[in-house]
């Protein structure tokens, strides 16, 4: 039986963590969320000798402090969930900064393993780290780690697990405070140790620093299990003994000291040229970074990602394509007669879920683009360099992020919010990211672009991601303006070094975001289809304004019998229930330029956006009345214009998020008034704009 260890994996931002965590875990991983909160918690599996491993991979934070959630999900693991081991990704060129959250952990007492990570980078930079005397001088291993290189991966599992067994012999290290603080602590440490109910659950000395810090997520938890006043009452003593001796608080004056006890160390250990080599990271900045060519390139880099995309992509979704049409004839052909079973199978699953699934191609390899750009380092660039421009409108820097992660889904854009600490500038953020085109509007594009703008596919993609761009600064500046009126928070932007992503790392990526996608498919979209089959297909003998069965016996020639069947079947799919929901919907969507077969595919988007074009197959799959399939795009191209599908898009870009990311919207703001703000303006934005582009385009001759 495999021995079972749990352990932690930790590390500032752009420190290579999740890297790390790729080359422990490979496939063996899976994403949820912590629970009560909504930010991402991954997990996975790591196999070595007889040892099964869990690996936790926690959020991105520079310290254990309570100021934000990550740094308060980080620590609570650490301190309630007790793992075997706490490995500490630590960046080696920039280690001082970095061993600030290695100090908290030593005082936290756990047993750590530190990750002397992207050591390439500081060499490249003529750092030399002694990482020996370093591993002497923190208490715990410290193993040299390449991780887009996936070296030192097999050091760094062996140190582990001696780690977690306890074969290795580490001297116990302490932080120093100076003897004044430490006068302090100890009197609150001995009170503390009275009570061996918190003891045991927290060590006493990390327990006196953090009631001393002030740290009120701390003194919640042990305000009602340390028995008597006089311990929290020995705290704000020592606090103002402390603040009258040194003229600061506290937090800052224990700051000082690990930063002191840091700088102590890294002399020790590190040698540096004198003088520093500007490195190819510096070099590509000086480019990319540039006040003049930073947008241009940014903007030159995403119209390269839709090319890559959508010309990389034909060949596999026709592929798909064909394959469905196989599929439909041949599972036609295995029932003996028309009817019901057989409506549902070809129709219904095939059509609807099918003409969705043709568009994975499509998704996935723009997923691989924005892995690729976000493991690079230049997703942080590209931040960075609209870091001024959001500003004038008065964005958040860090709201670029949020926006970015919107082009995937808007559910993890929404999300990403937490970071921003201003109110205003998260909630803002929250409303305009629906106008991120995440990917499940993308099968609408494809399936339109590829009928109507074969020839300019790229460019009419990024034209409608840019609109929506576009309409998210326009908002934010009225909403800045009007909703949450005040000055915007200055950012300032860790840049990681560029790298070169890794083709596992990369694959992880895409696939991670890919098979939510194909999850939908399997589940909602699924569902939804065969839902749009019943209102279609029923009721299954409706009264017809013409006896079709007697025609088509008097029929004279074979012409004449398909036109019938064909009226027939369109005629019945009018009077299904579906085309009587169409019904109510068009007088609605009429003026945009829609039918009520695009109402009713629209309504079923609010579930989720694929469901628009499945919608759309399962209709016409059912309202064929002869035996010859016939692709979905040669039916839409014989129905609409590319007026109407240009039209289409821009509502599918703009009209109310999913239902999924309205829930998000009210879990992120604690408000259904704003969930609810949420979908009404989008959709009313989206009416108007849609309206402009096709009544505009009929009164200048393009319908």
């Amino acid at each position: 039986m495999a021995k079972k260890l749990t352990i932690a994996l930790a590390g500032n931002p752009n420190s290579g963590k999740t890297t790390i965590f790729n080359n422990l875990t490979g496939a063996r991983q899976h994403v949820g969320n912590w629970p009560g909160v909504t930010v991402e918690k991954k997990e996975g599996i790591c196999r070595y000798n007889d040892y099964e491993i869990r690996v936790v991979d926690l959020p991105g934070t520079y310290s254990l402090t309570a100021y934000s959630l990550d740094e308060l999900i980080a620590r609570n693991f650490v301190v309630e969930e007790r793992p075997d081991v706490v490995v500490d990704i630590v960046d080696a060129s920039n280690l001082e900064r970095n061993l600030y959250l290695t100090t908290q952990f030593m005082e936290l007492g756990v047993k750590l393993v530190i990750a002397l990570n992207m050591i390439d980078l500081a060499k490249a930079k003529g750092f030399k780290i002694d990482a020996k005397q370093l591993s002497e001088f923190l208490g715990a291993p410290v193993i040299p780690t390449v991780g887009h290189k996936n070296k030192g991966t097999d050091e760094l599992i062996k140190a582990i697990v001696d780690m977690g067994n306890g074969n290795l012999n580490m001297r116990k290290v302490t932080v120093g405070y100076g003897e004044e603080v430490e006068e302090e602590l100890k009197k609150i440490e001995e009170l503390i140790e009275r009570d061996e109910g918190v003891t045991q659950r927290y060590p006493s000395r990390w327990l006196a620093l953090k009631l001393l810090e002030g740290d009120e997520e701390v003194i919640k938890k042990v305000r009602g299990k340390i028995r008597g006043t006089d311990r929290l009452e020995q705290v704000r003593k020592s606090s103002e003994h402390l603040k009258g001796i040194f003229g600061d608080d506290v937090e800052s004056i224990i700051a000082d000291r690990r930063y002191g006890f840091i700088s102590g160390i890294y002399k020790r250990v590190v040698s540096k040229p004198a003088i520093e080599r500007r490195t190819i990271s510096d070099k590509i900045d000086s480019i990319v970074l540039h006040r003049v060519l930073g947008i241009p390139i940014f903007l030159f880099l995403m119209w390269l990602m839709f090319k890559f995309t959508f010309t990389f992509s034909e060949t596999p979704m026709a592929w798909i394509e064909a394959l469905q049409e196989w599929l439909g004839n041949a599972v036609s052909g295995l029932f003996a007669e028309e009817g019901v079973l057989q409506s549902l199978v070809v129709d219904g699953i095939i059509g609807g879920v099918g003409s969705v699934i043709i568009f994975v191609p499509i998704i996935f390899l723009l997923f691989l683009c924005i892995a690729i750009l976000e493991d690079s380092g230049y997703m942080a660039r590209a931040a960075f360099v609209m870091d001024r421009f959001m500003y004038k409108i008065g964005l958040h820097g860090r709201s670029f992020i949020p926006m970015i992660l919107g082009f995937g889904c808007n559910i993890p854009g929404i999300m990403a919010t937490r970071s921003i600490e201003n109110k205003r500038d998260r909630f803002v953020t929250i409303l305009v990211n629906p106008f991120m085109s995440c990917g499940a509007r993308l099968p609408v594009y494809a399936l339109l672009i590829g009928c109507f703008f074969p020839q300019k596919a790229s460019t009419m993609l990024y034209i409608i991601y840019l609109i929506g761009i576009v309409m998210a600064i326009v908002m934010a500046k009225i909403f800045r303006r009007y909703l949450f009126p005040g000055p915007a928070a200055p950012f300032v932007m860790e840049l990681p070094p560029y790298r070169v992503p890794t083709l596992k790392g990369v694959i992880i990526h895409m696939w991670e975001r890919g098979v939510i996608f194909l999850k939908k498919a399997g589940t909602i979209i699924f569902a939804s289809c065969i839902l749009i089959w019943f209102l279609s297909s029923f009721p299954r003998n409706p009264e017809y304004s013409r006896d079709y069965d007697a025609l088509i016996q008097k029929a004279e020639s074979q012409w004449v019998v398909t036109q019938l069947e064909n009226e027939r079947a369109f005629e019945k799919l009018e009077k299904s229930y579906a085309g009587g929901l169409g019904r109510i919907i068009e007088p609605i969507v009429r003026p945009l330029g829609f039918d009520w077969k695009i109402g009713v595919g629209l309504v079923g988007g609010f579930l989720a956006k694929e469901i628009v074009v499945g919608t759309l197959g399962t209709l016409y799959a059912v309202g064929e009345g002869d035996e010859e399939s016939e692709a979905l795009r040669e039916k839409i191209k014989r129905n609409y214009t590319p007026l109407v599908a240009f039209s289409l898009m821009i509502f599918t870009l703009l009209y109310i998020p999913c239902c999924a990311s309205i829930g998000v919207i009210y879990r992120e703001t604690n408000s259904w008034k704003w969930a609810l703000f949420a979908a009404g303006y989008t959709t009313a934005i989206a009416w108007i704009m849609a309206f402009m582009v096709y009544q505009g385009g009929r009164l200048i001759g393009l319908g």
